[in-house]
């Protein structure tokens, strides 16, 4: 039974990633949006709390901090991949989808499954929230760890179209992106932001899955609806907007993290997770933390949709091995 989980669950992450790719590309490229702004020279040399200070001495009174470029919302943003780089380019990382799906999601939705039927009251055949929850915390986390090297590759295969062509990385698979990051980076660089990838995983698997769960068993005990095509959508689209808002702050500035260029010899552009936060806060305010939240949603809401409904398909054909 085991094995089974982690099967069914891989098979419906793999058919969800792919067929809600394009969304997931728009969503990165919103939340690399203000990212590129370069202030004025005179700033560049300042620290970020000085940088951002009003005071009125000599050096502040004459700097000039040109606004940041407008932001661009997520059919705008398409509509610009579209134009400028092809309709190609929505799927840009779609192998890295796959490998990251195969990897992070089939481990967690694997344990998950283990976790809840370890821990299911065999005589109610319920299992509380607080369990339910705990069970997504640590399967989550655990696949986070097993898949953050594709994880990673997916983020620079989707955000490298928006680069100048001569910063673009051009890597021509998952398998090219992981092997030249390592090359060029080391091994370590497979793991850059793996924290924040283990607590965006945490959030998002214990929100999703035990909401999914909850909602579905909520439904079928009050006889709102039979157990059937209906329950799934409406448990699973509510769980995906409950997993978007736990998780896109941290989802932003994983995304940050992971696609910074660090050049050899010089100061990356964050020192680390918390480093990012405050740079960003400081700089596009505390609403940038939400960025690409629409296409998030957008992309969340039927992301979870496809998992759960074709894991539920799954289960049925399975059933019987």
């Amino acid at each position: 039974m085991g094995v089974k989980g982690f099967v069914e669950g891989g098979i419906a992450s793999i058919v969800a990633g792919c067929s809600t790719h394009p969304l997931d590309l728009i969503k990165v490229r919103m939340q690399l949006q203000g990212e590129s702004h370069v202030p004025n020279p005179a700033v560049q040399t300042l620290r970020p709390a000085l940088a951002f200070q009003t005071t009125t001495t000599t050096t502040s009174s004459a700097i000039h901090m040109p606004p940041p470029p407008a932001r661009v919302g997520p059919v705008a943003t398409g509509i610009k991949i579209f134009r400028t780089e092809g309709v190609a380019a929505l799927f840009s990382g779609v192998s890295a989808t796959v490998l990251r799906q195969t990897l992070y999601s089939t481990t967690r939705m694997g344990l998950y499954d283990i976790l809840k039927q370890k821990w299911t009251d065999k005589e109610t055949k319920t299992m509380p929230l607080s369990r339910k929850i705990t069970a997504g915390l640590i399967a989550g986390g655990i696949g986070a760890a097993v898949g953050n090297p594709a994880d990673v590759a997916m983020v620079r295969m989707q955000a490298d179209g928006r680069l100048p062509v001569s910063q673009r990385r051009n890597y021509t698979s998952v398998v090219d992106a992981i092997t030249r990051m390592t090359k060029q980076e080391g091994v370590t660089s497979l793991w850059r932001g793996s924290s924040l990838t283990v607590n965006r995983a945490m959030l998002v698997t214990a929100s999703q899955l035990a909401s999914y769960d909850q909602i579905k068993e909520m439904i079928l005990e009050n006889g709102l609806m039979k157990d059937g095509l209906g329950t799934h959508v409406a448990a699973s689209f509510s769980a995906g907007f409950v997993a978007a808002v736990a998780s896109n702050p941290v989802d932003v500035i994983k995304t940050r993290v992971m696609n910074m260029k660090v050049e050899a010899g010089q100061k990356p552009p964050y020192a680390g997770a918390l480093d990012c936060a405050i740079k960003t806060v400081k700089s596009e305010g505390p609403m940038a933390l939400y960025k690409g939240f629409i296409p998030t949603i957008s992309r969340q809401g039927p992301f979870t949709v496809v998992l759960f409904v074709t894991l539920e398909q799954v289960r049925k054909l399975l059933k019987d091995f």
